[in-house]
């Protein structure tokens, strides 16, 4: 795979961004820092009529799998075709704190009709009653169940890959370090969608897209502190990807940006990292593009070319089963 490179809109967001935008602000609510955890995960319901409508699968199926502190439920999605299939085990965005799998169920289906993987995806626990390592140990049990159970899921093991958007692409990037770290089977491929990578935000987007665009600066860096309880979390890699001293050594990656998003350049500079240290990346940054736009595939274009996009990319990897990081 290649770097793709930025692809700047200008001008500010795209109309169909620009008008999610109005109709979210016309319906108020208070933001994530002033709010409770529970209005808040009651508020993230109020994104299913984005989603568009659920794609059919050709099977769906819930199961309890062993997380080192409780069992927790997966659901998997088999896309129509033949198997043995790819899989993605798929992290949810929410920033740790909100959201679930019954709640991400459309964006879920959708990854799976156009990529053509079966979606293992993850309802791990949530901050701040389970701050870290909590979520980041349910997503690697899940990692490492899908791949053990590959047979049985109808998977071919050696094309397990990891998916996140926003805190999943955290958690994604979280599950890749640690499989290298411990020495682990390595996910075939992680996916990073607009992924939370470093607590300081203080970059030019975190700055310059900091409130009117969905996800603010203020509610990110309160999210943060819900996750990170504890003075050692902080210098954690695992908590903190970006500041991983090592990136080498890690699976074929894609990452994607959106042009309006506080989280831009954080993505933008995991993926220039990981190409210097030898990772093979594919990275898009949508132009006029939002933050959270996976879940948006009903009213945005930019979902589901941004779907296609990642289809392609995984076609690469699959094709090549020996392509690794050099």
């Amino acid at each position: 795979m290649t770097t793709m490179g930025h692809r700047s809109g200008g001008g500010g967001p795209h109309a169909q961004a620009r008008a999610v935008l109005a109709e979210r602000a016309v319906a108020g609510g208070q933001p994530m820092h002033q709010a409770t955890v529970q209005q808040s995960r009651a508020a993230q319901w109020d994104w299913v009529p984005y989603m568009g409508e659920p794609a059919p699968m050709a099977d769906i199926r819930t199961r309890f799998i062993p997380s080192p502190t409780a069992e927790i439920p997966v659901t998997v999605y088999t896309p129509h075709g033949a198997g043995p299939f790819p899989a993605l085990v798929m992290f949810h965005g929410g920033c740790w704190i909100v959201g679930n799998i019954d709640l991400a169920d459309r964006p879920h289906r959708a990854l799976a009709e156009a990529t053509g993987c079966v979606v293992v995806a993850v309802n791990y626990q949530k901050a701040p009653e389970h701050p870290f390592p909590v979520p980041l140990d349910d997503c690697y049990a899940a990692y490492t169940w899908t791949v053990a159970h590959a047979d049985e899921l109808g998977v071919d093991a050696a094309r397990v890959g990891v998916c996140g958007d926003s805190a999943g692409g955290n958690l994604a990037a979280a599950v890749s370090l640690r499989a290298r770290d411990v020495g682990g089977p390595l996910p075939a491929v992680q996916v990073l969608i607009y992924p939370a990578l470093d607590p300081d935000l203080n970059t030019p987007s975190a700055t310059d897209n900091a409130e009117g665009f969905g996800l603010t600066t203020q509610d990110m860096r309160w999210s943060w502190h819900q996750y990170l309880q504890s003075a050692d979390d902080w210098t954690n890699p695992w908590a903190r990807p970006a500041r991983a001293p090592s990136l080498a050594g890690l699976p074929p990656t894609v990452v994607v940006t959106a042009e309006f998003d506080v989280l831009r350049d954080e993505g933008t500079a995991y993926a220039d990292r990981l190409r210097e240290e030898g990772v093979v990346v594919r990275h898009h940054d949508y132009a006029g593009a939002i933050h959270g736009f996976l879940w948006m595939g009903g009213r945005l274009d930019d979902c589901r070319a941004m779907l296609g996009d990642i289809a392609v990319d995984l076609h690469a990897v699959w094709a090549d089963p020996g392509m690794a990081a050099t």
